[in-house]
């Protein structure tokens, strides 16, 4: 089951790093400045940010294996709709299509694993289910930058698709499916003042990277008053 959870799980982080390269290309072929072209990746990073509330209710209102199916079947069929997108707005609408499900598939694959695992095993079972979060960022922009010398863009795109439905196939014959627990009622007011804050906080985070940080700041000096 771990393995089929990395499977899964690869593919989301995977994508958060592997348009970085391409952001050039991307912006030359759609005729988009650079402010616009980088929402395809603030985008996705802000759609899987927003999602990330709602997994733990979701999982156990309707089911594990369920949502984890859900989670999959989305980001595959946005991956897809990536592929053959026209126009900057709609790769960017498939991009947030696409976070929303990949949002999804990390939490909740950590928590299939879990309750599988056990006490007993749950170091050993979240140290390779964490094999994700540590391969991604670093090979996201190798595989990226291979695909955009060598093929399309398009093809970053088109490799999660692959991947993906052996996932899924391998996750409905592998994951064992539980019935769904009676989960407390869905705190609509929390939820809607929760999300917005945590989608702020990571394109707070975003806008701050693009402008170099927090160095600016810091040599302005005690005495020195930051420039209009």
């Amino acid at each position: 089951m771990a393995a089929v959870v990395v499977l899964g799980a690869v593919m989301t982080v995977l994508d958060s790093t592997i348009v970085s390269v391409a952001i050039e290309t991307l912006g030359r072929d759609f005729g988009s400045p650079l402010p616009t072209i980088q929402w395809v990746m603030t985008g996705y990073m802000l759609a899987l940010a927003a999602v990330i509330p709602l997994t733990g209710w979701a999982a156990a209102r309707f089911g594990g294996k369920q949502v984890w199916l859900f989670s999959l079947a989305l980001f595959i069929g946005a991956s897809a709709l990536c592929a053959t997108a026209w126009s900057t707005e709609s790769l960017i609408a498939f991009r947030v299509l696409q976070g929303l499900g990949g949002g999804m598939v990390m939490p909740v694959g950590m928590t299939l694993v879990a309750q599988a695992a056990g006490p007993q095993r749950m170091g050993r079972a979240m140290s390779i289910v964490g094999i994700p979060m540590m391969l991604g960022p670093v090979l996201g922009p190798v595989v990226g930058g291979l695909v955009v010398s060598n093929v399309s863009w398009r093809w970053m795109f088109v490799l999660n698709i692959p991947l993906g439905l052996a996932a899924l196939w391998l996750s409905y014959r592998v994951i064992e499916r539980k019935p769904s627990m009676r989960a407390e009622r869905l705190d609509v007011f929390g939820l809607s003042v929760l999300t917005p804050c945590v989608v702020a906080f990571v394109y707070g985070l975003s806008v701050l990277a693009e402008r170099g940080g927090l160095d600016e700041v810091r040599a302005w000096g005690p005495s020195e008053r930051a420039p209009r």
